[in-house]
């Protein structure tokens, strides 16, 4: 798959599960590349077809982006249940279950996600997976204080956990909560809903990459189609 095609692929996802918005309702804005081609729709449509709508942002990005795109914004303060959320997603199971996080807002992404009463993922093609962690890490949210804890703990659940770097600085990676992430190959994952609550018992955990038994509807973009998948 070239790059363009792919491109192209989460676009037409985005564009399709964004039809699924309503006049008045409360929407999860999600992270990342194939989210921000559902916000700049969900733009489009506030700017030329006067969409009604109230955003909840993931993260600080996607939150710069809709305001600037001018979709009105607010907290979960303001609305701790929402009607929709779209977001992507890093991996994609036949049961619909995700690994998310590559993009480093996995826990905003689940809180919003998990407020929502219908949630959608949208992917390309090459997300799909007969089982999640085939090439594919999980990520962990950590508080800084407790990575060494935290890393030899999931190494005794069998992952193998790399702390995360900033690219730009050389630094290790903080989310928008200030905290770090360990990216954890586990390889392929038996039992995803087991190793989700494993994880996030262990003291420092903040969140967990592994979304199961949260999305309703996953739409899937091909070359020349989009695919929906009803959980």
């Amino acid at each position: 798959m070239t790059e363009n095609w792919k491109e192209e692929e989460k676009k037409k996802a985005a564009v399709e599960a964004s039809r699924l918005v309503r006049n008045g309702q409360v929407v999860g804005l999600g992270t990342g590349s194939t989210a921000a081609y559902m916000v700049e729709e969900l733009g489009r449509r506030v700017r030329e077809e006067k969409l009604s709508i109230v955003g909840i942002p993931t993260s600080i990005a996607t939150g710069n982006h809709a305001a600037r795109l001018g979709i009105p914004l607010a907290t979960l303060s303001d609305h701790p249940e929402l009607d929709i959320a779209i977001d992507g997603a890093d991996q994609v199971d036949p049961n619909l279950n995700l690994i998310k996080g590559m993009g480093g807002a996995l826990t905003r992404e689940k809180i919003v996600d998990s407020a929502a009463k219908t949630f959608v993922v949208i992917v390309d093609e090459g997300k799909l997976t007969k089982r999640l962690g085939l090439g594919q890490v999980v990520p962990v949210e950590v508080v800084p204080f407790a990575v060494p804890s935290v890393t030899r703990r999931l190494t005794a659940l069998g992952g193998k956990p790399r702390l995360r770097i900033d690219k730009a600085t050389g630094n290790p990676y903080l989310t928008d909560n200030g905290n770090s992430i360990l990216d954890v190959d586990f390889g392929a994952i038996d039992d995803p809903k087991l190793l989700e609550k494993q994880v996030k018992m262990i003291p420092g955990v903040l969140e967990n990459g592994l979304f199961v038994g949260l999305a309703r509807y996953v739409y899937v973009g091909y070359r020349d189609r989009v695919e929906l998948i009803k959980g």
